[in-house]
């Protein structure tokens, strides 16, 4: 499955949202990459995750594969929704 997020929160992907956001992807078996400007990372990984740099705006395209695929979809929709807890 695929779907596009827009990081909505004030910093983007910084230490905290990035952590917020690899250990939710690994509460899942799926694996769960994500791609901003023709770079990829590992979901799992918050070094990955913040080496995107992700900004406030920035639309994530994230490809999720597994049996858990739906479930991890709507989990990280959700808080990316919820700016991760910070507004």
């Amino acid at each position: 499955m695929e779907l596009n997020l827009e990081i909505q929160n004030r910093a983007g992907l910084h230490a905290r949202p990035a952590a917020m956001f690899s250990q939710k992807s690994n509460a899942f078996k799926s694996n769960i990459m994500i791609y901003k400007d023709g770079k990829s990372a590992n979901a799992k990984s918050i070094i990955s995750v913040m080496g995107l740099g992700v900004k406030k705006g920035d639309i994530l395209l994230v490809k999720i594969d597994g049996s858990d695929a739906a479930e991890a979809g709507t989990a990280l929709q959700k808080i990316v929704d919820e700016k991760f807890g910070e507004e």
